[in-house]
């Protein structure tokens, strides 16, 4: 087998070639890395350019809604918490003893007064009576025999006249067998009386207890505490509505009285209701305050004509503080906390935002009422209260504020489940 020559190259060549290959590779990491900067300056200028663009477009101002205060008269109020109670109460007990022997009433029903609601077993009060009324009978018999030999003697002059010593033992057994007879009738009236009390009427008007003893059952009427307890009955209408009032308080009450030389109205509602449809007026204050909490016991009266407050129940009060008052009253969502104190954001004549402290009232009606910080000609904001930022520019647009409602641009606001004051009309 023939193999081809051997051919030398010079060493000389490869190094050539290298160097070549070497050189291409520069020259292309040189041409990428001049492009990229290429891309970055432009990146950059189109960035600086853009900056300079949005730099020239002004933000836009942010738009609220103003209003002025609502300028209403509105009477306010103080707010207690107390408990019904009967304007009477009565324990039911016999005045005699015996066995019951009928019921007249359902338990908790309403009862007038002189109502039967027990009868006792009459029959031996009834035989008392006629006892009684048969000394009568002898008495009066008594009384007449006596009489009529006083008057026969009386008369008598001359022989026929009697020695005085008789005259005398026959009219003092007239005037005896006259106090037998008002002994008799006595007895007899306190017989009668027995038989009226076997009949246990009701002494007041009211809702009734139920019955502690049924039919069959002895009691006893000792005429005093320790008698049977029968049932109680409550007078409901009107009831009373007692709380503990402050000393400030009941001072300042009494001198509006005094002012006013009228009760102080009173409004109540249950628990279970959110207006106040209970009226009344406060008719008791006590003798004197207890010092260990410096609270006087005040008590209001109120109508109840189908009874249906009743003894014990909780109630939440309203007392008229001062009477009808003009205030400014803004919605309660346009009032704010800063640190400490409260403020209201209003718009200035040139648009900027200004935070006023502001000293608060009652709710009434999803408005709170501003007692003083504000006039009635600032121009207050109620929408979009997180743009309106003291110090800065707004765009304002006309609102309002209206009662029983809120304004046309804050809705959903939440309403109070009672107020401290009312408007008034």
């Amino acid at each position: 087998m023939n193999f081809p020559a051997k051919i030398d190259i010079p060493e000389q060549s490869f190094l050539a070639s290298g160097e070549r290959h070497a050189r291409t590779r520069q020259r292309k990491r040189f041409a990428a890395f001049a492009g990229i900067v290429a891309l970055a300056g432009a990146g950059i200028g189109w960035s600086l350019l853009h900056d300079s663009k949005a730099e020239a477009v002004a933000m836009p101002v942010p738009q609220v809604q103003a209003a002025n205060p609502l300028v209403r008269d509105v009477t306010q109020w103080d707010d207690y918490v107390g408990r019904f109670a009967p304007s009477q109460s009565v324990e039911v007990r016999p005045r005699v003893s015996g066995a019951i022997t009928r019921i007249y009433f359902k338990d908790g029903e309403f009862v007038r007064k002189g109502q039967p609601l027990f009868t006792v077993d009459q029959r031996p009060y009834r035989a008392a009576l006629a006892e009684a009324q048969a000394n009568v009978a002898a008495a009066r018999s008594a009384l007449a025999l006596a009489r009529s030999d006083y008057d026969r003697v009386a008369g008598l002059a001359g022989d026929e006249a009697m020695a005085a010593s008789e005259v005398d033992q026959l009219r003092t057994r007239m005037r005896s067998a006259q106090a037998a007879l008002a002994a008799a009738q006595a007895r007899e009236r306190q017989r009668a009386l027995e038989v009226e009390f076997t009949t246990v009427r009701a002494p007041i008007s009211g809702r009734i207890s139920d019955r502690r003893v049924d039919i069959g059952n002895l009691v006893s009427g000792d005429n005093n505490a320790n008698a049977t307890l029968l049932t109680t009955i409550n007078a409901v209408d009107p009831i009373y509505f007692t709380f503990d009032a402050s000393e400030a308080l009941f001072l300042k009450a009494r001198r509006e009285q005094e002012a006013s030389h009228s009760p102080a109205r009173v409004q109540v509602r249950l628990q279970d209701e959110a207006e106040y449809k209970w009226n009344g007026k406060l008719d008791f204050t006590d003798n004197g305050l207890d010092p260990r909490s410096g609270t006087i016991r005040v008590r209001a009266v109120l109508d109840n004509p189908n009874g249906f407050l009743t003894p014990g129940m909780f109630g939440n009060m309203r007392l008229a503080e001062s009477g009808k008052t003009r205030a400014l009253l803004v919605p309660d969502d346009a009032v704010q906390t800063d640190q400490a104190r409260k403020v209201v954001l209003t718009v200035n004549n040139d648009g900027t935002v200004a935070a006023k402290p502001v000293e608060l009232g009652p709710l009434v009606d999803g408005l709170r009422v501003i007692r003083s910080g504000l006039s009635k000609d600032d121009r207050v904001v109620i929408s979009n209260y997180q743009a309106a930022v003291t110090g800065a520019k707004v765009e304002t647009r006309r609102g309002m504020i209206a009662a029983n409602t809120h304004t046309i641009t804050a809705p959903g606001a939440s309403v109070p489940m009672a107020s401290q004051a009312t408007l008034n009309n």
